[in-house]
């Protein structure tokens, strides 16, 4: 799915999110979807019994600002491009709400990518999440939101 979706993206000239070559064959992306995996908080949506999406759950990063309460933080979220317009990314999105909710948590964050358009952030605030604040990696641009259930 992470290779679908860089795919698509640097078919929209879209390369500063995730860059333009696919996760596999990358060590570094290997290892990160290995650990969301090994971590517990990977869930997969599926469509027609095909993978359609995939979040991932846990603590927040180490780059954005810690939370001052206990929080779910989305750590990754992506949609396979086969399924756009199925609400996937935003089942999910719901998802780890309910599931913050089971947990007993009050905060679901997430970050992303904010350069460009600002496409990515507008998104999540069409899921009901509201910018929290801006950050930095390097030269890539993010935004931190949140969303109180």
């Amino acid at each position: 799915m992470f290779d679908s979706a860089v795919a698509w993206l640097t078919s929209q000239g879209r390369t500063g999110q995730w860059g333009s070559s696919p996760f596999t064959g990358n060590e570094r992306r290997t290892r990160q979807v290995t650990d969301w995996l090994e971590l517990g908080g990977m869930r997969i949506a599926e469509l027609d019994d095909q993978p359609a999406g995939c979040i991932v759950v846990g603590a927040a990063h180490d780059y954005v600002t810690p939370a001052t309460e206990p929080e779910l933080y989305v750590q990754a979220l992506v949609t396979d491009r086969r399924h756009a317009g199925h609400a996937v990314g935003r089942t999910l999105l719901d998802w780890a709400a309910a599931e913050a909710g089971r947990r007993g948590v009050g905060l679901l964050r997430v970050d992303c990518y904010a350069g460009d358009d600002g496409r990515l952030v507008s998104y999540y605030e069409s899921c009901g999440f509201t910018r929290s604040a801006p950050f930095t990696v390097g030269e890539w641009p993010g935004m931190l939101l949140h969303r109180r259930l």
